[in-house]
């Protein structure tokens, strides 16, 4: 099927361009900020312990994550993917309104955001990981969305019926492998989350929720990887069977199973007692 007629930009003002790219960013964020909010306003999901953050902390910690996002979605991008920009173009490093941003990468910035603030505001850090996992496939989510409607990162040549013809990936069709990471990482990877928090109560095991999104996140990254167009900067020989997103994934899988398998080791901790006022 022919790709539909997208334009990348939502509405131009005067210079200034829109677009679904950078506005998924934007719905990506605010969702999850409202959605981490609102888990620790519900006592139930807590038992007896006492939520990670308050609602305040979490109105600071977003400003902590967007920054992670951006820079290490950014750096990540050109470090694992385009490594000649960095003495070829440096100053296209700073080009984020033409796109290209690392999942890995934003994964990163993110993990040494929550890090320091986690030391900031003396919190455990992988029960922050507990409470922020649950919210990234909002942006994983729209933000493959927009790599569809940009006409970007598509997949493999396939004879599917609902293969794509993108208009920069040639004459043949091609896997839709942005709506299968849309589906898979954002929606699925969701409701799986969702399980874990809501209906096994797992935010009060330590680490527990964010390893599970690790390992679903890298198991499934894994398996789209075989209809993703091959890594233009890895060894030929090596496209047929292995991609940058899968080295990249992989660490990801077994750290998550391994912070999963710890987590429902250990007893749920106990409530700490507050201090009695004088």
């Amino acid at each position: 099927m022919p790709f539909p007629d997208f334009d990348p930009v939502l509405i131009h003002i005067g210079p200034l361009a829109i677009r679904w790219y950078a506005l998924a960013y934007v719905a990506g964020i605010l969702l999850g900020w409202r959605y981490a909010v609102r888990l620790v306003k519900t006592p139930r999901l807590w038992g007896d312990q006492k939520p990670t953050a308050t609602p305040e902390q979490i109105d600071d910690l977003i400003l902590w994550l967007t920054l992670g996002i951006i820079v290490g979605g950014r750096l990540g991008y050109i470090l694992f993917y385009y490594t000649s920009t960095l003495w070829e173009a440096p100053l296209s490093i700073f080009k984020i309104w033409e796109g290209g941003m690392s999942f890995h990468g934003g994964l990163l910035g993110v993990i040494v955001a929550m890090i320091f603030f986690a030391r900031a505001n003396k919190i455990d850090l992988f029960k922050l990981g507990d409470l922020v996992a649950p919210a990234v496939p909002f942006g994983v989510f729209f933000g493959r969305i927009a790599n569809f409607i940009n006409g970007e990162l598509w997949g493999r040549q396939t004879t599917a019926p609902w293969g794509v013809i993108f208009p920069a990936g040639g004459p043949y069709p091609r896997h839709p492998s942005q709506l299968y990471e849309a589906l898979l990482e954002g929606v699925l990877l969701f409701v799986i989350l969702w399980f874990a928090v809501h209906k096994k109560l797992w935010l009060q095991r330590r680490g527990v929720v964010a390893g599970l999104f690790l390992a679903g996140y890298g198991l499934f990254r894994l398996s789209l990887e075989w209809v993703r167009e091959p890594d233009r900067q890895m060894p030929e020989f090596l496209q047929s069977f292995l991609t940058m997103g899968m080295l990249l994934s992989l660490p990801m899988l077994l750290f998550g199973a391994w912070m999963v398998w710890r987590g429902l080791k250990e007893p749920i901790a106990p409530a700490v007692p507050e201090k009695a006022e004088a």
